[in-house]
């Protein structure tokens, strides 16, 4: 049967808290194992079954409708075809039901082993380089040793020493007193034969002794967490192979983390933590916070290693169907399409009872594929492009979430909202500072339902739908009515980073043509804005409260000092300042009859307007003063 998902409304909760999920919760999220890595039957334009887009696992395509047309329409909600295995039931299901992938060999899971610091690192107090050779099979890991075996081993090298450096003392003696015997009365060559025989004994211990301690450190080095490349493991295990156990890849890990009894050891590191000083009690203290952290949120070490992969709905990884039969697709589709294959030839090796080394192989690169679908940038090895077209990075789930573009910032803290734009802020020579330039079809777009109230009060339409489209028709009337309605309201101007509150601040709106919004250079120093093109977004206050607020807190005329020191901030500064400079900057006054002379004002403009006359020269005009008509 399938499983009912909680319907939450908004209401219910007040946070969200992620936290580890179990291979057993991961399974529960699921509908069903995804084992193939087919997506759709490129003949029939179907989702191929048990595949990455299957219906029986993920929901039907088509509303009310199983995948083999036995039942259709509403009337079989919640009805499973006993032929095709799918439920009866709405489409949108594609958004929300999930499916896993079962893997054949324990996998890490990047983040939790290359993060900083590395969680897995911390738990069990090892260096991450030193991990991640045996993850990656480069390396074997000492699991288990066998103390009560080692130490008797200890004693008999011990031992075993003692009575081969007596044998070699009992040599040496007996050659010595048999000399006395083959040179009879020659003490020259009895001495000279004497220094070689303890020459040779000198080199046997020396030998020995060498030998002893090579045994006895590798003896001492035999403990838990100890990696030893593939050579050493070898041989230690022709030497000891009683002693100790060893295992390679991620299962090694798996089987400490499992070992780790957390209670117990956050009982040591508090005791440790005691007298620990500097960089120990730092790495104690991390180690004490991380599986404190464990303990408190119920979660167990050897989850960071993944038994399953669950995988996201359908619709959040769509396929799109393209001109001439062909397919756009998420990335994400090619990212679990290389694991399940992996996956598969990791199961049907293991059926053949293929060598060690080739599994081996196939697990690391199955390693490889889970780490590219979590995070294609994390690996330091080569990261997984596109198959087709440019080759460009794969967008990874981690890809998807982090950054500017990812679903936490644009989607979730960067949602659209209503009454609202932005465009690029030019100066406005003409403004009051409480005012601003704004475009009229933006304008027109942020207060259209007021003006669409507007048109069917007037009786110039009689329904939304015929004021949308006498809108669209650019009649003259919706100008004036836009005029009408600006003329008396209030809109918040807002620069990011809003870093103090004189970031968002009030102005009345002035319609002007163009797109882009104008604005006083006196508020520049509050906003941080230059003119280089900065955008600022443009909002509506729509309430009695939030205008009221707007008009008597928020305009830029009643925010003059920075709340910071109450010092100026509508200082000129910019355009006001190049202005006053170039007004200022006046050339030396000619001869008369070297100026130019315009019978009007309106004249001298139009003369400057086409380039007839400079801003800085002197110019006469006639003009009617109080003692008659004379040269200025």
């Amino acid at each position: 049967m399938f499983q009912k998902l909680d319907t939450l409304k908004t209401t219910d909760f007040d946070s969200i808290r992620l936290r580890l999920a179990s291979p057993d919760e991961i399974r529960s999220w699921s509908y069903g194992e995804v084992s193939k890595p087919e997506t759709i039957n490129y003949r029939t334009q179907k989702p191929e079954k048990h595949g990455l887009f299957a219906e029986e696992i993920f929901g039907p395509s088509k509303d009310w409708e199983c995948y083999c047309g036995k039942y259709k329409k509403i009337r079989f909600k919640g009805i499973v075809c006993d032929k095709c295995g799918v439920e009866v039931t709405h489409s949108n299901v594609r958004r929300e039901r999930m499916g896993h992938i079962e893997l054949a060999a324990p996998v890490s899971h990047i983040w939790f082993l290359r993060g900083l610091p590395s969680k897995i690192g911390t738990t069990l107090d090892s260096s991450v380089q030193a991990l991640e050779k045996v993850i990656y099979f480069a390396s074997y890991l000492i699991t288990d040793v066998n103390e009560e075996a080692k130490a008797q081993t200890v004693e008999q090298v011990k031992q075993e020493y003692k009575s081969k450096k007596k044998m070699i003392d009992g040599e040496y003696t007996r050659d010595v007193d048999r000399l006395g015997q083959r040179f009879s009365g020659d003490e020259k060559k009895i001495k000279t034969e004497a220094e070689h025989l303890a020459s040779i004994r000198d080199r046997k211990l020396a030998e020995l002794e060498e030998d002893f301690l090579i045994v006895d450190k590798e003896l001492k080095e035999l403990k838990p967490l100890k990696v030893i490349n593939e050579a050493t493991y070898h041989e230690w295990s022709l030497r000891y192979g009683h002693l100790f156990d060893a295992d390679i890849g991620s299962g090694a890990i798996q089987k400490l983390l499992k070992r780790v009894n957390i209670e117990e050891t956050i009982k040591l590191l508090e005791e440790g933590l005691e007298k620990a000083i500097g960089a120990k009690r730092d790495r104690l203290m991390r180690r004490l916070k991380l599986l404190r952290a464990f303990h408190k949120n119920g979660i167990k070490p050897e989850w960071m290693i993944l038994e399953t992969i669950p995988v996201i709905p359908p619709d959040l990884r769509p396929m799109v169907a393209l001109d001439g039969g062909r397919f756009a697709t998420s990335d994400l589709n090619d990212l679990y399409r290389r694991v399940i294959n992996r996956n598969n030839r990791l199961n049907r090796l293991r059926e053949l009872n293929a060598p060690e080394v080739i599994a081996r192989n196939e697990k690391r690169m199955l390693q490889e594929a889970v780490d590219s679908l979590i995070d294609n940038n994390a690996r330091h090895s080569k990261t997984v492009l596109a198959a087709t077209g440019k080759k460009r990075q794969l967008k990874s789930l981690a890809d998807f979430l982090k950054g500017k573009q990812g679903r936490f910032r644009q989607n979730l803290l960067g949602k659209r909202i209503d009454y609202s734009g932005r465009s690029v802020i030019v100066v406005g020579p003409h403004l009051r500072m409480n005012q601003c330039g704004l475009p009229k079809t933006m304008a027109m777009e942020l207060f259209k339902p007021f003006v669409i109230a507007k048109l069917i009060e007037r009786e110039y339409v009689h329904n939304i739908r015929s004021a949308n489209r006498y809108i669209d028709s650019d009649h003259p009337e919706t100008w004036d009515i836009l005029e009408e309605i600006t003329k008396d309201a209030y809109v918040l101007l807002n620069r990011a980073p809003t870093l103090h509150r004189l970031g968002i601040q009030a102005f009345q709106p002035l319609l002007i043509e163009g797109k882009a919004i104008q604005i006083h250079p006196l508020v520049c120093d509050a906003f941080n804005a230059d003119f280089d093109g900065d955008q600022m977004a443009v909002h509506v206050p729509l309430t009695e409260e939030a205008k009221n607020e707007a008009r008597d807190l928020m305009m830029a005329t009643k925010n003059l000092l920075k709340p910071a020191h109450g010092g100026p901030v509508a200082t000129p500064g910019r355009d006001l300042a190049w202005t006053v400079y170039c007004m200022s900057m006046v050339a030396d006054k000619p001869e008369d009859k070297y100026r130019k002379a315009f019978a009007t004002i309106s004249d001298a403009l139009y003369a400057y307007q086409t380039k007839k006359i400079g801003l800085r020269e002197w110019i006469r005009v006639r003009g009617s003063l109080k003692d008659g008509m004379k040269d200025e």
